[in-house]
């Protein structure tokens, strides 16, 4: 899970904080020394996180923190607050041209996502109303072309290539094509390199003057540290970037890319890339990746992701089913299936204030086992049987254990447990509150936390 080793450090010396009812200034520059450690683990620029503790302790060892009634609260604002203003204050959004097609330009080392951050970008746009293309610059890397094909083919937008001609060209035509047929943002996957290098820069200096892209945006691994911010400030220098897609943001990644790149650059993070699939992208908010370092959770995303995810009318029926008390096995499984949607179970539950510094990996994970254990479970059930649970008698139950790979004692337990859930939507229902709206779906029985 990204930024865990520096959440739980961070963790750690706040909760020192806390059990003193008041501070000293040496109680604040002993947490400061703490945190200053735990940045430098997460591989954060040293200058950076030299900068980031002494601007904190300024502001921390006044009187109006020391004397105030929550010191410790007061230091946790600071620092969050400060987080925030090292990775941008606010979110920076694509600009787009008042003339189509708005030209991005993607670059970036190979191995960074590149490619697939292309398409991932386009389905998001898309998904905004956009209608976007991409086009294939890459003419060196093999098969780079099919890959972009069909990533393009997958989030359904359209991809211009011509083969192995030069880029510039492939790029110049491109643009053309999509102002003649409406496509009013223009991708280019451009080429990468193992390492920078001339070549590969005078390259990007060509298709950049050749079409004018109005957003270069540099694809970068967060899992490499700094060397990712050493890319990022080299293809700054030499080409000109206006924003980094930050990829592998769900990996095991320290955290050091994403607190130091906007500091050393003066560029901001626009993207981050959160898992393999095409539809794992998401706008980066400073302020919300600052509550989440701090394991205060965040709960915009998360509703912003079941929004996404949770269809209203669906919404609307669930709660007609809570209110009358039919919710069935049927209703549970299509729950469990849009919560899976909105991603790995430990991202969203990441994003649970209170939960989210407290979810270990092997917890997360044995939380997943449990949703398949019970989707498996539901699915070796007849219709009837999942319409009325009650018709399940022993040889049923040993028939369906049979059929999903578990046992009896796990068929027991669902049943169990679904029966709790009917009981306590029954109550529910009886208080008035039948407005599950699309908020957020429930979690399913039989869960680990």
């Amino acid at each position: 899970m990204a930024f865990e080793g520096l959440s739980d450090k961070l963790s750690a010396a706040f909760k020192r904080l806390r059990s003193k009812g008041k501070l000293s200034e040496a109680d604040v520059r002993e947490a400061m020394r703490e945190v200053r450690l735990a940045l430098l683990e997460a591989d954060v620029n040293y200058k950076v996180a030299k900068d980031f503790i002494k601007s904190v302790t300024e502001k921390a060892v006044g009187n109006n923190v020391l004397e105030s009634l929550t010191p410790a609260q007061m230091v946790i604002k600071i620092v969050s607050d400060e987080l925030t203003e090292l990775m941008g204050q606010s979110q920076a959004k694509l600009q787009f041209s008042s003339k189509i097609p708005t030209i991005v330009m993607m670059c970036g080392l190979q191995g960074a996502g590149k490619t697939t951050h292309a398409a991932k970008l386009a389905k998001y746009l898309k998904s905004q109303g956009r209608r976007p293309m991409l086009a294939a610059c890459d003419v060196y890397r093999p098969a780079a072309i099919t890959q972009l094909q069909v990533v393009g083919s997958q989030v359904d937008v359209p991809v211009f290539e011509m083969g192995t001609i030069s880029p510039v060209e492939i790029a110049s035509k491109a643009v053309g094509y999509a102002r003649d047929y409406g496509y009013d943002i223009l991708i280019l996957d451009t080429a990468g390199r193992l390492h920078i290098d001339e070549a590969l820069m005078e390259e990007l200096h060509e298709i950049k003057q050749a079409v004018s892209p109005h957003e270069i945006l540099l694809t970068i691994d967060a899992m490499t540290g700094q060397d990712a911010v050493n890319v990022a400030k080299t293809f700054d220098e030499k080409l000109g970037i206006d924003g980094v897609i930050l990829t592998k943001l769900d990996g095991d990644t320290r955290g050091g890319a994403a607190l130091s790149v906007r500091a050393v650059t003066g560029k901001p993070i626009k993207f981050v890339g959160t898992g393999e699939k095409l539809d794992e992208l998401e706008p980066f908010y400073p302020d919300r990746m600052a509550s989440r370092i701090l394991g205060m959770g965040d709960v915009l995303t998360l509703i912003e992701k079941a929004q996404t995810q949770y269809d209203e009318k669906q919404a609307v029926a669930l709660a007609q089913k809570m209110k009358e008390n039919s919710f069935d096995l049927n209703d549970l499984l299509e729950n469990m299936q849009q919560i899976r949607k909105m991603g790995p179970l430990q991202q969203v539950l990441g994003m649970i204030p209170g939960v989210s510094n407290k979810i270990k990996d092997e917890d997360a994970q044995q939380g997943e086992k449990e949703l398949k254990k019970v989707e498996a479970l539901i699915n070796s059930m007849t219709p009837r049987e999942r319409a009325k649970p009650s018709v399940i008698n022993p040889s049923r139950k040993r028939r369906i254990a049979a059929g999903s790979g578990t046992r009896v004692e796990d068929v027991n337990r669902l049943l169990r447990q679904f029966e709790q859930m009917q009981k306590m939507m029954k109550q529910f229902g009886n208080m008035g509150r039948s407005k599950r709206s699309k908020r957020m779906p429930m979690m399913p029985p039989n869960m680990p936390f």
